[in-house]
């Protein structure tokens, strides 16, 4: 494994000047926005977006979970998103009988975790939250997810994620490496969240990293953990299931596997790995492979663990594996420090704030 990384690492560092070009076009393309030769426009209700500087994963999608589930009024909320890896283009609203390749995993789970919700997705997200607006009147606030970059929108609040293994002030842009966006952009958020600490993060390398961030004076930094939820059965999710002392074959395709590679060495017994790539759209050859792999397993009592994005992707093999015992778990963020409280205040400030100017 340590040549295929060297070799990339060389590879990534030959693209450099690919890297420069890039980094020159957006810094234009910001220029033009921040002297307004560009137009940003806003929309008469509150508007927070989830984003980041760098691909890759850094939490969004079970940060804008956590977001719905603590604003709690799905009725009246609303989730827009570019739905990465759909089949389909333009507006898209999602209904009971929607698609991953209509509107994609990531948007697919969301709807199904919170039916009442409206989850819409679009390129474009200047032209989709005026459709989003006429099919649903009633929304009364929109959670933008990875719109950090995208300008064409003024959000009323911004979150900024970075992830604590690959920080945005280390980063360069891509395809040397990670970053889409200016380091100097994260001057645009409200709030920082350190995504993907360790759980025993030592307060003194937290305020290390915050001094690297540099924030500005109405910014804020925090700091969170990912831990993993319980597996639950896929078809029978009131079944759980620790993975403590288990064999276990870990199928997955999302961006960054380690937090559940991690957890697989410390929890199970043994564990094979099935890779994926990111948003892969399972066919009838993978669950072939898939069953091959699980029937080599040599414990009886094995079992697969697959993220609730991929369980997403899979449903539509649910009848070619419902002998199999599949198992879900799912990311979730967990506040460090004890400040949780103080994030859910600036989030509800924000809100009755915007609230007080609509109704003037």
């Amino acid at each position: 494994m340590l040549f295929p990384q060297i070799f990339l690492r060389s590879f990534r560092l030959l693209l450099f000047p690919i890297a420069l070009l890039y980094g020159l076009i957006i810094f234009i393309r910001n220029w033009l926005y921040d002297k307004n030769f560009l137009r940003s426009f806003s929309f008469g209700l509150p508007l927070i977006s989830v984003g980041n500087l760098a691909v890759g994963g850094t939490g969004k999608s079970p940060f804008i979970q956590y977001l719905v589930h603590f604003i709690g009024t799905p009725e009246t909320l609303a989730v827009l998103s570019r739905g990465y890896k759909r089949r389909s283009r333009g507006y898209r609203l999602a209904k009971p009988d929607s698609t991953v390749a209509e509107i994609g995993d990531e948007a697919l789970l969301l709807y199904q975790r919170f039916p009442e919700l409206s989850v819409a997705v679009g390129e474009q997200r200047i032209l989709a939250i005026p459709q989003l607006l006429q099919d649903r009147p009633g929304i009364r606030c929109i959670l933008l997810d990875d719109a950090h970059q995208h300008r064409s929108i003024r959000p009323g609040y911004q979150i900024l994620l970075t992830d604590y293994n690959n920080l945005f002030t280390r980063d360069f842009f891509m395809p040397t490496g990670d970053l889409r966006d200016e380091r100097r952009s994260y001057r645009r958020a409200e709030v920082l969240v350190v995504t993907k600490c360790p759980s025993d993060l030592d307060p003194r390398a937290a305020e290390a990293i915050r001094q690297e961030i540099g924030p500005l004076p109405h910014q804020r930094v925090f700091f969170t953990t990912q831990a993993m939820e319980t597996p639950r059965h896929w078809q029978h999710p009131s079944n759980t299931r620790s993975p403590h002392q288990q064999e276990v074959l870990l199928v997955t395709g999302i961006a960054n596997p380690a937090l559940l590679k991690s957890w697989m060495e410390q929890e199970a017994a043994s564990y094979q790995f099935m890779p994926f790539a990111d948003h892969h759209l399972f066919n009838i050859h993978d669950i072939r492979e898939i069953r091959e792999q699980y029937r080599q397993l040599q414990n009886a009592d094995a079992w697969i663990l697959t993220t609730a994005k991929d369980a997403v992707r899979l449903s539509p093999f649910a009848q070619e594996m419902q002998d199999l015992p599949v198992y879900v778990t799912d990311y979730q963020h967990q506040f460090l420090f004890g400040e949780e409280p103080a994030f859910q205040q600036l989030i509800r400030a924000y809100l009755a704030d915007q609230k007080k100017t609509t109704h003037g």
